[in-house]
Formats: structure tokens, sequence, C-alpha cells
């Protein structure tokens, strides 16, 4: 784990740390070969992409509802109260995303402009499986879609080695209002989605996080299917100072790093002697910890910096885009901070904010981009899966008061035939 001031970081450091999870193209011929076998084959060709990555042999792609019901009759129903409790709080928030569904203002006389919002018509929501299961992705992907009054919402997902889908994800998707679920990951997924099979109808966009198969996949089809962005290995930064707790600062940096061995975790901090005591508190921590060999991989993406001042960390939190920033400062700068945030994926305030609290239940989303994309794109949010179109509402009185500048601008750019369209109404 790198500790250092930032003031002593070497470009090469520097690049380390910011220039992360870019390597798409690395997959990019096996993702391509992939993706042509599922457009020409469908079916056929994520069968054979499911036995050789999942090792199961299926002759059917789609969960039936006896799976689904026998799946979720097998479920701790405690553990099921628990997925409810989440969903309630993710739907709460998203709900209090919703736009107004129609609005319209007359600017000028005569003419009523407004803007109309609809749902996307099919949602395809990516949820990693296999050996683990991810309800919370289910979730985060489907709920968003569902408040926002999209029709049909598809699930694709890794089936076990013995052809099942994990109980628990079965059961978010059925407190998610999930209309059919799919038995394929990893790019054959996305290509599923994408082009369409006999089994897997066409999506209008895919949304969910991956590997970076699944990645450079979604990257790949957006002539065909919109895609929410593209999402690598977890990250958190923390700017602390010495309000900050040492052993939970210690924890959230552990707790990141358990992810994937390539998620990084920075804190970055005015205070060397909070650096040197959450420094050694990563140590301690580490020891014996259930995931200890991701952990300790993690890390070596990982950094502990000194800065000279909070506008220091800020700016360098800016420079980075964090997919998670977590603020665990004294109270009384956490607004001003916050206010000076532009680049990242969801922020986090206060010693009792940390990431997981997000992860799984508090209501935002946990769909976030990753690798420095935060300058570019939101997380997953309920506008997701709504489009807008505009509506003008144009009396006779409204179009004189714009005639003389349409046809002058029309005629200027040598479109005679839009000023003839505007001069036939004055006739």
């Amino acid at each position: 784990m790198l500790c250092k001031k930032l003031s002593e970081l070497s470009e090469s450091d520097l690049n380390q740390l910011t220039e992360r999870g870019k390597g798409l193209t690395d997959v990019g011929g096996v993702v391509d070969a992939i993706l042509e076998n599922v457009r020409q084959n469908g079916d056929a060709a994520i069968f054979d992409y499911t036995k050789m990555f999942d090792k199961a042999e299926l002759t059917t792609l789609e969960v039936t509802p006896a799976e689904i019901e026998a799946g979720v009759a097998s479920l701790d129903q405690a553990l099921v109260g628990h997925l409810k409790k989440a969903a309630d709080n993710i739907r709460r928030f998203h709900q209090d995303q919703l736009p107004k569904d129609v609005w319209y203002v007359e600017n000028t006389p005569g003419i009523v402009l407004g803007q109309k919002i609809v749902p996307l018509g099919c949602v395809g929501c990516y949820v990693p499986g296999g050996r683990a299961s991810y309800p919370s992705t289910v979730l985060m992907t489907a709920l968003p879609a569902k408040v926002a009054g999209v029709p049909e919402i598809i699930v694709c997902t890794p089936p076990r080695a013995d052809g099942t889908v994990h109980p628990l994800t079965l059961a978010a998707c059925q407190i998610a209002g999930v209309d059919r679920i799919f038995k394929t990951g990893g790019a054959q997924a996305i290509a599923g989605m994408a082009y369409g099979t006999k089994s897997i109808p066409k999506v209008d966009k895919i949304v969910g996080p991956g590997n970076v198969y699944v990645t450079y996949a979604k990257m790949k089809i957006r002539d065909e299917a919109e895609i929410d962005f593209p999402a690598g290995p977890s990250e958190v930064l923390i700017i602390a100072d010495d309000f900050a707790d040492v052993k939970m600062a210690a924890a959230d940096v552990l707790a990141q790093a358990e992810h994937d061995p390539n998620s990084p975790s920075i804190v970055v901090t005015p205070s060397e002697k909070f650096a040197k005591a959450v420094a050694q508190e990563i140590k301690k921590q580490l020891a014996g910890a259930k995931r200890e060999e991701i952990m300790k991989a993690a890390l070596l993406n990982s950094a502990v910096l000194v800065a000279d001042s909070l506008e220091e960390c800020i700016a360098f939190s800016n420079k980075y885009g964090p997919e998670h920033l977590q603020i665990m400062t004294d109270p009384k700068a956490e607004e001003d901070i916050l206010n000076q945030i532009i680049n990242v994926g969801s922020v986090f305030v206060g010693n009792y904010a940390p990431v997981p609290a997000g992860d799984y239940a508090s209501g935002t989303n946990h769909v976030l981009p990753t690798s420095g994309y935060v300058r570019m794109y939101s997380g997953l949010n309920t506008a997701c899966f709504l489009k807008a179109f505009t509506v003008q509402k144009i009396s006779k009185e409204g179009l004189g008061e714009i005639k003389d500048t349409v046809i002058a601008l029309a005629e200027e750019e040598g479109l005679f035939g839009h000023a003839e369209a505007i001069r036939k109404r004055f006739e």
C-alpha cells in the first residue's frame, strides 16, 4: 500500500492511481467472437457458452415460475424480510427521483412549449452470479426501472453448475417485479439482450455491473441497445481528518478491498498523525480477515496520502473521480467539502455513513461509474429508464411572432423550402 505525501507523488505513482481500469481492449478479441456467434446463432451459441464457462448443460434458458417459487420457499424467510426492507428503501428513494411526466410553458404569446416523459419499452438487467449471489444488484437495477414504469424488465444471470439460479437472486427478482429471468451470464448474456434470440427478447437498454468481459461487450453493442455506463472494479476515496474514527476508516478501506484484487481504496488526509494511525490499523485488521488474500492484492493498488490542506484533498478527489467518496471530517467542514465536489458517483458523509450502507439498504443506487467515468456519467437512477420528447402548440399569432426570424435563418442556410413553409401560412 502506497503511503506518501501528495506533493511527493511521482508521475508514475499518480498514473498508477488515476489511470485505473482501462484495459478493456485486452479481452476484445474473445468478446467480439462471442458477440458475433450469438448474433448469428442465438440460443444455440448461448447454450454452448453456458456449458463452457458455467459448466451447466441447459435445454431451456428461461427460469420457470415453478423454479422461482421453489427457490424462494427454500430460503430463510427472515432473510427475505431483509430483502424486502432494502427494496422498500430503494423504491422510495427512486420514486422521489421521478421528474414531472409532462410540463408546458408559454414564453412567447401563442407558442406553448412542453416536454413529455415516457418510459423505455424493455430493459435488460445484468446480474453477476454463478458461484455467488448478488440480490442487491437485482434490486438496484430492476426497482428504478419499475418505478419509471418500464413495461417489461428482464434479468440475465449466470446459472450454477447444476443449472439453477441462486434462490436469493430469484427472491430479489420476485420482490422487484422482474418479468422474466434467463440463465445466462458474461458477454453472451449481453449479446442475447442486445440482438435478441428465440428465447431472450431484444431490449432497449442494458444496465448492471460485470467483469471486464461484460463491460467490453456492453461498450460494443451500443448500436443495438443503450447501456448505463462502463463499470469496472469497485473503488473508494476517503477524505479524513483527525475527527475521523481510525478503526472505522480502516474497516472501510478493507470493505472496499474485499470486492476484487483490482479494487483500489484511497485515503487522503491533511493529518500525518491520522495517516500513520490508519495505515497501522489497516494492517492490524487485515490479519486473519476472511478475504485476506483478495484484500492484500487490492491494497497493492491502494494508498494513504497526506495533503497540505483539506482543499488539496478536495482537488485530488475531483481529479481522481471516485465511484464512492466518504467524507470523514470535522462536521463543521462537511457541507463546505460537499459543495466543492464535482466528480463522484455517490457521497457518504460522516463516520456513520459507510459505503456498505449504500450498497444494500440506505436507498441510493450502488450501480455507479468507476475508473474516472464519473466525469461524464451519473450513477444509475430513475431517469436512466426514461426518455423525453418535446411538444409545441403554436397558434397563427404565435407563429407570426417568430415568422421573420425563421424565414431569415432558413434562407441564410439555403433551405428555401423551410422558409416557404412559413410564408404559405400567411398568404
